[in-house]
């Protein structure tokens, strides 16, 4: 299927798996794939809020296949994931091990290492999470692991170095979508990330997009959900718009 072309910068409706690899080489993959975890439970919170049964009915409980993480056509990789998730994700990757942090040792560092240089833990703080907690605690961090090969290694000013930004959810109710990431977390993100070129294979609403926008980026993303393709072809037009007048 032809792209929806925005300036520089593309939509593809269709499957990331099939998708992505035609592509070619993207300087960072920035994703937020559907986590795998038990989305039961809630009580009086889930019938009133409705986020938890969407994540149920467009089946972002289910996991994801890890082959969309490839370093031969990225120079860096940034995965969201569920803490469940934390120990099939991370990766040892460092080579000198005195630089390297002592994160948990993963069952996907035989899948990875031969691809990615290094990686750290990063953590995005909610000081207004969920309140269900389901006999665990709450869901008032969610981790993300930034992976990359040489020359692709963390960019930014030194208050986007830090491993952590604090920065509250969006409601279901903004774009009719239950796991929109805020702006202040994915801006950050897009400091950090080498290079130019940025695909977000699972772009949802099109928050990476928007960020990458924001940051002189040129952005490639990929949807299979109609409802929310739409809703980032318009939000990623606004800020191509205010891109545009911005720099006149």
């Amino acid at each position: 299927m032809s792209p929806v072309s925005i300036g520089p910068h593309r939509l593809y409706l269709g499957d990331a798996y099939a998708s992505r690899p035609t592509l070619g080489w993207m300087d960072a993959d920035v994703m937020d794939p559907p986590y795998a975890f038990d989305n039961s439970g809630g009580g009086a919170f889930r019938k009133a809020r409705g986020a938890s049964d969407q994540i149920v009915e467009e089946g972002l409980d289910r996991g994801f296949d890890r082959s969309i993480i490839d370093a031969s056509r990225s120079g860096a990789v940034v995965v969201f994931c569920h803490n469940d998730q934390l120990g099939d994700l991370i990766p040892e990757l460092a080579e000198d091990d005195r630089e390297q942090d002592a994160l948990l040792v993963a069952d996907m560092f035989a899948h990875l290492r031969p691809r990615f240089h290094r990686a750290v833990l990063g953590v995005w703080i909610k000081p207004n999470p969920s309140p269900m907690a389901n006999k665990n605690y709450l869901a008032d961090m969610e981790p993300y692991i930034h992976a990359w090969n040489r020359g692709y290694f963390p960019q930014g000013e030194h208050h986007d170095k830090h491993r952590w930004i604090q920065c509250g959810s969006i409601r279901k109710s903004v774009y009719d979508h239950p796991t929109v990431k805020p702006a202040d977390l994915m801006e950050k993100i897009a400091r950090n990330v080498a290079g130019i070129t940025v695909c977000d294979p699972f772009m949802g609403t099109g928050s990476t997009g928007v960020a990458a926008i924001k940051a002189g980026k040129v952005f490639t993303g990929i949807e299979h959900n109609p409802k929310h393709f739409a809703t980032a072809v318009r939000r990623l037009t606004e800020a191509w718009e205010v891109s545009q007048r911005e720099a006149a």
